[in-house]
């Protein structure tokens, strides 16, 4: 009898970073392959993003987009 894995039945939104950069695309963000990679794997990992950077460089506009394509809040 084996141990279960931990991320054993879980649900993802994503199958592949490419996938992640169409579904940002559809809600007008065009994201870059670390951007889309990013947010795959926090998919995967069932964790938080940290984004930091200066004022008018995009990070509210990442987390609304994330926010719509998921139907999240």
């Amino acid at each position: 009898m084996g141990c279960p894995l931990p991320f054993e039945g879980m649900s993802y939104r994503f199958n592949e970073v490419n996938k992640v950069k169409e579904d940002l695309r559809s809600v007008d963000y065009l994201a870059d392959d670390g951007i889309a990679g990013i947010v795959y794997l926090a998919d995967r990992l069932q964790k938080p993003i940290l984004v930091e950077g200066p004022a008018g460089t995009g990070k509210t506009q990442l987390a609304k987009s994330v926010a719509e394509m998921t139907g999240s809040r």
